[in-house]
């Protein structure tokens, strides 16, 4: 049994972890509604190629979370074992790993541009703006995965307060750019991409001066260093398997609700807007498991990473239980600002109440996926995230051919995430993630 000093200690320490996370994380979609209310203004086909290439840029990057999520498991861990210089060598191998991958994403995403935009849809009127932004945009490509590099390196040297400034900071400069190269100098749709550019080099750029002073302090090297660049990608390699599972999931549920009419599309959009925003309090806590899990292993302490794990589960569950309530209470508060189509509101009754039951649960599966990520335990995770999209799959695209609606669809997102935690706790349970030292063997 933990005591009540324990406890508190643990409760100081993930709230000074957590709570500066949840800040960055409610930031970074800033930039997408700053340059929405910002580029809406232009008329309906401007914000619709927007709305596009946004799409393409967002899951491009979503995919590549991993450069952070592996990089803070690595540094935390040498941060446990005392070795401040591995650990800071270890970022400047992810950044490295971050710039190489960059580099072939820019050209595909400059010469797929076209094709992109009409494999999402975009009419003959909005293409040749999301093409225009696209390819403006692919060129902040580097400067959005050195941000996720280093601010994997800034979380497993238990600092994300830095993530937060910077992440304000651009999101002021990104706003202030876009109105100044859309409306101040004419550029329409293209002075939005540039000044989003502008803001997220900018951002990058304070992440290296933060990185380069910390590598020089501590005597760590700068230059490419070709075994630990690899090092880096065979840690985020299942980590990029975990990744592009849970994308397939999202798609589908997104591709289901599309064949149920156009108010059960507009009603599922909805219900998972609200639901990845309630999902970054969550993310919160789970990264600091990711700094905190990492830091106590490479410092060999199994008790003290067990009883860390048990106190944010406690947090989880407290904060889903929460959040459930929110969701389910405030829904006359905040339906409205959605939509006033009674079709869409209907749909939108069911699907909220069962997007916010499984928060609860929701609270338990971002923890312990932040704990095993802290750990190391990639290769599960992955394996475990495909084998929940092989129970998802079937389930949701069964519902239109059973004439089931919205809300048998998100019943089978909630299977999708009682499967996720099944997984996670029985992992959890075993005790094999519990690998202690500077590396993960």
């Amino acid at each position: 049994m933990t005591s009540p000093t324990a406890r508190r200690s643990h409760d100081r320490e993930i709230l000074a972890l957590a709570v500066p996370a949840f800040g960055a994380l409610v930031a970074e979609p800033l930039f997408l509604m700053a340059d929405s209310a910002i580029v809406g203004h232009l008329g309906t086909a401007q914000l619709a190629g927007l709305g596009i290439a946004s799409a393409v840029l967002t899951t491009v990057i979503g995919v590549f979370v991993f450069l952070a999520y592996a990089t803070t498991a690595a540094v935390a861990r040498r941060i446990g074992a005392g070795d401040r210089r591995a650990a800071v060598q270890q970022g400047v191998d992810g950044i490295w790993l971050a710039l190489l991958l960059s580099a072939g994403l820019v050209l595909l995403a400059v010469a797929l541009a076209p094709q992109a935009a009409g494999l999402l849809g975009a009419s003959p009127t909005a293409a040749p703006y999301a093409v225009t932004y696209l390819r403006i945009s692919a060129l902040g490509i580097p400067a959005m995965l050195v941000v996720l590099a280093a601010t994997g390196v800034l979380r497993g040297l238990q600092d994300t307060r830095t993530p937060l400034l910077v992440a304000v900071a651009g999101f002021a400069a990104n706003a202030v750019l876009n109105l100044g190269l859309v409306y101040g100098a004419g550029l329409g749709v293209a002075g939005s991409a540039w000044g989003t550019v502008l803001a997220q080099n900018a951002m990058a750029a304070a992440y290296l001066v933060v990185v380069v002073r910390g590598a020089r302090r501590e005597g760590a090297g700068l230059r490419p260093d070709a075994a630990g660049i690899r090092a880096c990608a065979r840690a985020g390699g299942p980590l990029l398997v975990r990744t592009l599972s849970l994308r397939a999931v999202l798609l589908i549920a997104t591709a289901v609700a599309a064949t149920l009419g156009d108010a059960e599309i507009a009603a599922h959009q909805i219900t998972m807007t609200i639901w990845s925003f309630v999902a970054f309090a969550l993310d919160a806590v789970a990264i600091a498991g990711q700094a905190i899990v990492g830091r106590y292993l490479g410092a060999g302490d199994v008790a003290g990473t067990r009883a860390a794990t048990r106190r944010m589960v406690e947090w989880g569950i407290g904060a889903g239980l929460l959040l459930g309530l929110l969701i389910a209470l405030a829904r006359p508060l905040y339906v409205p600002l959605f939509t006033a189509d009674p079709a869409v509101r209907a749909e939108l009754g069911t699907a909220l109440l069962l997007a916010a039951l499984t928060q609860p649960v929701g609270g338990v599966v971002f923890v312990l996926d932040g704990v095993l990520m802290g750990a190391g335990d990639g290769g599960y995770l992955a394996a475990a995230m495909l084998a929940t999209l092989v129970v998802f799959a079937p389930a949701a695209l069964a519902v239109p051919g059973l004439g089931g609606g919205l809300a048998a669809l998100w019943w089978a997102m909630n299977l999708f995430m009682l499967t996720r935690a099944l997984f996670l706790v029985l992992r959890v349970r075993t005790g094999r993630w519990l690998v202690t030292g500077a590396v993960r063997a």
